[in-house]
């Protein structure tokens, strides 16, 4: 087993590692397998990169992200003009069911609720929201509910004859 010191630099050299990250901005503690990311990063995207990298290192059970998004002014946009641009950015994604999902944006923090079919979809919601500008997190609340239930899919496929498709 790892000590606490060796997963820190093991999860440092991770995060240096990641050009999509500025790793000199984040600190690194370690405690029992349990690692806390902690720091500052401009975009909400660099942050969930962190945690993906941290997670990647071998002897990681768990991962605090304490990191904080602070916004360069730059990077600053209305709560209205990120909702809008979420809206259009799920719209734009052909993997997601937009017309089923509700998008509420406070402070910059963006939160998606509603139902999707598969859990691929409920992915392709983090990926395309990910990376926007002026988010500073996001909370995906959607509920993936599959279309048809295992068991009327059973009651289904017992109703039709084989025979009857070939005919």
């Amino acid at each position: 087993m790892k000590t606490d010191a060796k997963l820190q630099r093991d999860v440092v050299d991770e995060l240096h590692a990641d050009p999509r990250i500025e790793a000199a901005r984040i600190g690194v503690t370690a405690a029992g397998g349990i690692v806390t990311l902690t720091g500052h990063v401009p975009v909400y995207a660099q942050k969930f990169f962190a945690e993906e990298a941290a997670k990647r290192v071998h002897g990681v059970k768990a991962v605090a992200n304490d990191i904080d998004v602070v916004l360069s002014d730059a990077g600053r946009r209305l709560d209205a003009d990120i909702a809008g641009a979420v809206v259009n950015a799920l719209r734009l994604d052909a993997e997601i069911p937009d017309e089923r999902l509700q998008v509420t944006v406070r402070d910059g923090w963006i939160t998606v609720g509603g139902t999707v079919d598969w859990q691929f979809q409920k992915e392709a919601v983090d990926r395309a929201i990910r990376p926007m500008v002026g988010a500073r997190g996001l909370t995906n609340t959607i509920v993936v509910q599959p279309p048809v239930e295992p068991a009327e899919a059973e009651s289904v496929r017992g109703a039709v004859s084989p025979n009857a498709l070939t005919r």
